[in-house]
C-alpha cells in the first residue's frame, strides 16, 4: 500500500469540519477503497480556538492558508469561499507547487477557473471542484469523464436549493415571497443577506462552469442573462397551476446559431415535466447529449454533508491514482484549446411565454391588447381574464388581471407589444413576462 495521501484543508466551517468527521469516521474503509490511507495533514481556519466537534490534535495548526498551501502536503482541499483574495492566493500557490487542488469554490472557478487550469496543466496535478455545481450531485464527473463521447446540446437544471425552496413554499402554502424568504433564513436555508441566491448569481456561476464543460468554452460568468425570483407572486404561480405550469429558477445553457445561450431566470415548466416536482432544497441538472440522449440527475445541492461527500469523492479519485498516472483537463479539454465564449443574442430567445397584465377595466383593452399582439406577429395560444376587484357602479376603477399563454415568439417582440400596451395607457401596474422552457 502506498504512502498515506496527505491532505491540507483550508476552511473549516460546516463543510470543512464535516469532510473531517467523516475522513476519521471511515478511515480504514476509504485506504482500503482508495489503496492507501487518508491523512489530515494541516489545517487553516480564523480562529484556532473556536469548538468544531471534530478532533484535530494530529493535524498541524497554519494561520496562513498559503503557508499551509505550500507545506509538505499532496492535496490542497479549499474551502475558504469567495472569488479572489486569500483563497485564489493558496490555490495559485498549491498548483504551482505541483500539489492537487480540490474547491468546492464556485465563486472562484467563475472567475478564474481557466488561468487556474492553465497552472494545473503546466504542473501535472488535478483541479478537481465536484462540490462547486449541485452538492452532492456527481455532474461535474459526470461530464468530464463518464460523457466524454457525447456532444452536449443542452444542460439545463434548478442550481440553487434556496430558491427552490421559497418558490415551493409559495404554491404548497400560498404565502407571499417576504414570508417565504423570511422562514428560508429562520431554517438556516437562505443567508442574512440572501441576495447572492434569489438574484440568481449562485445559479449564473454554477451555470457557468457547466457551459465551460458542455461546450468547451472559455468561462464567462459575466455573459449570463440574469434575472431572480424577486418578482414572482403567489398570483404567478396559481396562474402557472391553472395553466398546467409550475415556475422554476432555472439556469440553462445551449448553443444556437448566433452563439451560446446561457442565462437564468424563472421559468414556467410543464407540471408533466420530471423538472416540475423537484421540490424544497433539492437540487437537479439535466444533460441532453447527442448519443446518451436526456439525463436528468437530482439530489442534495447544499448542505455540510452533501458538500463534504462531493469533496470527499474528489479526494478519493487523487488518492487511487498512480505516479505517472496522465490527469485529465478540469474542463474537459486542455484550457489552452478552449473557445473564445461568443454570447447569443437574448432578445432572439425563441420560446413561448407567459403573461400576466394587469389592466384598468375599460372597454376597449381586450382589443386593443389584441391589436398590439398581432402587430409584432405574436399567437396567443390561450387568454385568461381575471377580475381582482369590485363589480357594478366600481367597475371602472378596478383592475382586472389578464393572463397570457403565447405560441412560440421572440423575446424582442413581447417586449415591443409590452411597451405599445404601456404607451396606450391600459396597464394598471408593471407586467409580468416568464418564459417557458420547452421539455420535449
Amino acid at each position: 500500500m502506498q504512502k498515506p495521501l496527505k491532505l491540507g484543508i483550508a476552511g473549516l466551517g460546516t463543510v470543512g469540519a464535516e469532510l473531517v468527521r467523516i475522513l476519521h469516521a471511515k478511515n480504514n474503509e476509504l485506504a482500503e477503497r482508495c489503496g492507501r490511507a487518508i491523512a489530515v495533514s494541516g489545517v487553516s481556519a480564523r480562529d484556532q480556538n473556536k469548538e468544531r466537534g471534530v478532533n484535530l490534535a494530529s493535524a498541524e495548526w497554519f494561520s496562513d492558508p498559503v503557508a499551509l498551501a505550500s507545506s509538505d502536503i499532496d492535496v490542497y482541499v479549499e474551502l475558504i469561499g469567495g472569488e479572489g483574495g486569500v483563497a485564489l492566493e493558496s490555490v495559485r500557490a498549491a498548483l504551482t507547487g505541483g500539489r492537487h487542488v480540490v474547491t468546492a469554490n464556485k465563486a472562484l472557478l467563475a472567475r478564474h477557473g481557466v488561468e487556474l487550469a492553465k497552472i494545473a496543466e503546466a504542473n501535472g496535478v488535478l483541479l478537481n471542484y465536484e462540490a462547486a455545481v449541485a452538492g452532492g450531485i456527481p455532474v461535474i464527473k459526470t461530464m468530464r469523464e463518464s460523457l466524454t463521447g457525447n456532444n452536449v446540446t443542452r444542460v439545463y437544471g434548478i442550481m440553487n436549493g434556496t430558491c427552490n425552496y421559497i418558490l415551493t413554499r409559495m404554491e404548497d402554502d400560498e404565502i407571499s415571497f417576504e414570508k417565504c424568504l423570511a422562514d428560508a433564513q429562520r431554517l438556516g436555508y437562505a443567508e442574512a443577506d440572501p441576495a447572492f441566491d434569489i438574484e440568481g448569481n449562485d445559479t449564473a456561476h454554477k451555470l457557468a462552469l457547466l457551459t465551460a464543460l458542455s461546450f468547451g468554452s472559455e468561462i464567462a460568468a459575466d455573459e449570463i442573462y440574469l434575472e431572480g425570483i424577486t418578482k414572482i407572486t403567489t398570483e404567478d404561480i396559481r396562474a402557472a397551476k391553472d395553466l398546467g405550469y409550475r415556475i422554476k429558477l432555472l439556469g440553462v445553457a445551449q448553443k444556437t446559431d448566433s452563439g451560446i445561450e446561457s442565462r437564468v431566470h424563472p421559468t414556467m415548466v410543464p407540471l408533466s415535466s420530471p423538472i416540475a416536482n423537484i421540490g424544497g432544497v433539492t437540487n437537479a441538472v439535466v444533460i441532453e447529449a447527442d448519443i446518451v440522449g436526456e439525463l436528468m440527475m437530482t439530489g442534495p445541492g447544499a448542505g455540510g454533508a452533501a458538500t463534504a461527500s462531493a469533496v470527499l469523492g474528489d479526494i478519493a479519485d487523487i488518492a487511487k491514482s498512480r505516479p505517472g498516472h496522465q490527469h485529465g483537463p478540469a474542463f474537459g479539454r486542455p484550457a489552452a484549446l478552449l473557445d473564445t465564449y461568443k454570447r447569443a443574442k437574448m432578445r432572439k430567445h425563441l420560446g413561448g411565454y407567459f403573461i400576466r397584465l394587469t389592466v384598468f377595466d375599460k372597454t376597449g383593452v381586450m382589443a386593443a391588447i389584441a391589436t398590439r399582439m398581432s402587430e409584432q406577429d405574436i399567437s396567443l395560444e390561450s387568454i385568461v381574464q381575471r377580475r381582482d376587484g369590485p363589480r357594478g357602479d366600481a367597475r371602472d376603477k378596478a383592475p382586472q388581471t389578464i393572463i397570457l399563454i403565447t405560441h412560440e415568439t421572440h423575446e424582442e417582440a413581447i417586449k415591443l407589444a409590452l411597451e405599445a400596451i404601456e404607451a396606450d395607457g391600459y396597464l394598471a401596474a408593471e407586467a409580468q413576462m416568464i418564459r417557458i422552457e420547452d421539455m420535449g
